[in-house]
């Protein structure tokens, strides 16, 4: 019990640190954290994925939260690229997550692997990621984009439990951003993914029969240690946002993916 707190809690800086730098509000680094804790504490396979992703929206909800509040009062959020984004965004999102609540938790895993996949791919195979020209007035996003593209983010992203911040920063790099304001936007555009799914998932009857101690799929416990890290590593490193170079901080980006990847590959192999 104390070795899978302190492992909650160490990844829940580094989940912190994930949400100041990348926007991911904590979703990609969660959800194996969850999975692999409860796995090894013996649930199954299946249950032990409902409820990580469940607990990484529940606990993006705060993160993602307090991170966009912070970066609203430092000026780095544009409400061109925020709304109406934010409302397509929300309304995926609840089909999202009520689609996942429905899905075999193998099934989710693969899912959760294959968006990894693609994500990294499109990042380094597509031009405009890694390295982008700065234009003088980034490109304003179209309505096909903004409708069926934030719909399409929502329903991925809270499926998965993953904030939706894989999709919406390319997007938004893509239309000449650097990587600093990016990442600082897709904080409040995982607000209405984490809220959606977190509420499907705690209200969902099948999550009744998971455990005393969770509210539906959502585990208090392993949420309010993940949040224990989080949330002082939060306070301090949003000072230092806009520091690291816009090459670096790409390419760290899709290493982070990487690295995400391999240990979910590692826990599927070993489930």
């Amino acid at each position: 019990m104390l070795i899978s707190f302190l492992t909650l809690l160490f990844f829940g800086c580094l989940t912190g640190v994930t949400t100041v730098l990348f926007g991911f509000g904590g979703g990609f680094v969660t959800v194996p954290v969850v999975y692999g804790v409860l796995s090894l504490d013996g649930r199954p396979g299946a249950d032990a994925m409902h409820v990580a992703v469940a607990t990484s929206a529940a606990v993006m909800v705060v993160n993602a939260g307090v991170a966009a509040l912070a970066q609203w009062r430092q000026g780095r959020l544009r409400r061109a690229y925020l709304w109406p984004l934010a409302g397509f965004v929300a309304l995926g999102a609840a089909a999202g997550a009520c689609a996942a609540a429905l899905i075999d938790g193998t099934v989710l895993r693969v899912l959760f692997g294959v968006y990894l996949l693609v994500t990294i791919g499109d990042s380094v195979l597509r031009r405009g990621f890694l390295t982008v020209a700065q234009p003088e007035r980034p490109r304003p996003l179209g309505r096909r984009t903004v409708t069926l593209g934030g719909t399409g983010i929502g329903l991925v992203a809270a499926g998965l439990g993953v904030g939706g911040s894989v999709m919406t920063v390319p997007l938004l790099r893509r239309r000449g951003l650097p990587m600093a304001e990016a990442t600082a936007m897709a904080n409040p555009l995982s607000v209405p993914v984490a809220v959606a799914g977190s509420l499907v998932y705690a209200l969902a009857p099948a999550g009744a029969a998971v455990g005393t101690d969770r509210l539906g799929f959502v585990d208090l416990g392993a949420g309010a240690a993940l949040l224990l890290g989080s949330l002082p590593t939060i306070a301090v490193l949003r000072r230092v946002t806009g520091r690291v170079p816009d090459r670096i901080h790409s390419v760290a980006y899709v290493a982070l993916l990487l690295v995400v990847l391999a240990v979910m590959l590692l826990l599927g192999v070993n489930a």
